[in-house]
């Protein structure tokens, strides 16, 4: 039945592969402005038909993120004060500031029990809206860099805040809302109830919150934002149903970001060239989903050899199979939210969500986050090539020279020297250690795992350390906000380069970039720059546990 599970995705995804895409095309390229849009820029004092350098366009990005902290943050501080706040204090500081960060960094890491700590209106006003705009603001991104492919001898990339509301009115919302109706019909609640007190089946009682959980649940998805209404995340049944709704989530976490690859095509006017990037995707999500399946079900423990899969952290509605393949997609994008846990997994099962989110996250990555990630290794590996014959490198007909290679490193180093960084000052410190609950190779894991998830802007957590510490907060979120914005700025200043170049024509030197030779040498320097970075780090945590079990 897994395997019945992981191909019905793919039909799925083959389907609205192309009407998607096209839908995105159109609505990034096209001229005219709808009066929702009109009054949206009236509002904003947006003069949508001018154009910005990029210089001006991350300066947007920035302004608009800090703002979005800001009120995140604010909200958060007078929750008591507000409409449905449910009777809860206000939120910590620090809990406070890590969770602003990590909302509007795509992140959606949680240092807190959602149904215990936020009411309706922070769920709704700071939560939800976030998981829409955080989520445009990365295809915002991704389509500037493909214009910058696309552009000729131009000194503009295109605007900011039409991308941002084109994004949001144009693609998100219309999916969000047929989802949510979708998952409403599935089971998940949509309300605005208080605290219930339920029985339970120990004869004891608990306070059971009710809330707008499918339309915060569909956005989390859709816009591989992550995190949960409920502590418990898509494992909890008012998120996540049944196994059908599970299959559904699963759809929405991939349906965007494989689906730009098609926009990518279309805008550079060469099709066959989103091909190639999503065949180097789905050659690198079909393995790891494959390989996270054959670890849990697999397993080299006791338990798991008798019972034959490793059940341990996972909810049997769903079982070894659905719960492994939602664990690979939703480290595979940015999406962080689990349907089981993570710190349970087998060694190697686990190794691969930390492996997955290690790679960058582009197979296919997050919303806009995953299509810019993997452009920036395909100019990395048109460079390589270019070096072993001696040739000038090109990539879509623009030369890949000294300034853009540096940009593309400086992209690629900022999360690897985050987690490592972050992972050796946690180990060395004692407010870093005092949190850990695990010691040994796993304990590093767990410690590792956390610096990974927040660096990548993943948001989901190996758990076994306690992260609602002021250190962590601290920590983390600098890790979020550095391994958001820092990249954005490195790509975008790679659209502005790209835009003003004039086109090279293809000559008999020129590398062929749609062929199956060019997806594998993607592939193959995608996982060798992975495996050169982070395998002294994996061999201490999880390959050391595995081989000890």
């Amino acid at each position: 039945m897994g395997w019945i599970f992981i191909a019905s995705l793919v039909v799925a995804l083959a389907v609205v592969y192309k009407p998607l895409g096209d839908h995105m095309y159109r609505a990034y390229t096209g001229v005219k402005h709808n009066i929702v849009e009109r009054g949206i820029y009236r509002l904003l004092g947006v003069r949508p038909d001018s154009e910005q350098r990029w210089g001006v366009y991350a300066r947007s990005v920035l302004a608009f993120s800090v703002v979005s902290i800001l009120v995140v943050y604010g909200l958060q501080r007078l929750q008591d004060k507000l409409w449905l706040s449910l009777g809860f204090p206000p939120v910590t500081d620090h809990i406070a500031w890590n969770t602003a960060i990590s909302f509007v960094t795509n992140t959606n890491w949680q240092a807190y029990s959602g149904e215990s700590t936020m009411g309706h209106l922070v769920q709704m006003a700071a939560l939800a809206v976030q998981n829409f705009v955080s989520a445009a603001v990365g295809m915002a991104v991704a389509i500037a860099l493909v214009r910058g492919f696309a552009r000729r001898g131009a000194d503009t990339i295109g605007n900011f805040w039409v991308d941002l509301v084109r994004g949001t009115v144009r693609i998100l919302l219309p999916i969000a809302f047929i989802g949510a109706l979708v998952l409403v019909a599935g089971g998940v609640v949509q309300n605005f109830t208080g605290p219930h007190e339920i029985a339970t089946l120990a004869g004891g009682t608990q306070n059971m919150t009710g809330g707008p959980v499918a339309s915060q649940e569909v956005i989390k998805e859709l816009g591989t934002n992550g995190g949960g209404f409920y502590n418990t995340n898509s494992a909890h049944p008012f998120e996540n149903a049944t196994p059908w709704t599970n299959w559904f989530e699963i759809f929405l976490i991939l349906v965007i970001p494989f689906s730009l690859t098609r926009t990518f095509g279309r805008m550079v006017g060469q099709v066959r060239q989103g091909y190639a990037i999503l065949a180097v995707m789905a050659t690198i999500a079909l393995v790891s989903v494959v390989l996270t399946n054959v670890f849990e079900l697999q397993g080299a423990a006791t338990v798991p050899q008798a019972i034959g899969a490793a059940m341990e952290g996972k909810d049997v509605r769903f079982g070894v199979a659905n719960s492994a393949t939602f664990a690979a997609s939703t480290t595979l994008t940015s999406t962080g939210a689990v349907n089981s846990f993570h710190d349970s997994y087998t060694p190697f099962g686990g190794m691969m969500t930390m492996f997955n989110m290690m790679l960058g996250e582009v197979a296919p990555g997050g919303v806009g986050a995953g299509l810019y990630g993997m452009l920036v290794l395909a100019m990395i590996t048109v460079f390589v090539a270019g070096l072993m014959v001696g040739r000038t490198p090109e990539y879509l007909g623009k030369k890949i020279g000294a300034r853009e290679i540096k940009l593309a490193s400086m992209y690629f180093l900022v999360t690897p020297v985050l987690v490592l960084v972050g992972t050796a000052v946690a180990m060395g410190n004692e407010a870093g250690l005092a949190a850990m609950l695990n010691t040994g190779p796993h304990g590093f894991s767990e410690i590792l795992y956390a610096f990974t998830s927040a660096s990548n802007n993943n948001g989901s957590a190996f758990a076994g350390v306690t992260v609602n510490t002021p250190w962590y907060d601290v920590a983390l979120g600098l890790c979020m906000v550095l391994g958001r914005f820092l990249p954005i700025v490195f790509v975008l200043g790679l659209a502005g380069s790209l835009a003003r170049q004039t086109p090279v024509p293809a000559s008999a030197g020129t590398l062929p970039t749609h062929r199956p030779q060019f997806v594998g040498m993607v592939v193959g320097v995608t996982i060798i720059l992975v495996a050169l970075t982070f395998l002294p780090a994996l061999a201490l945590g999880p390959l050391a546990e595995g081989l000890l079990s």
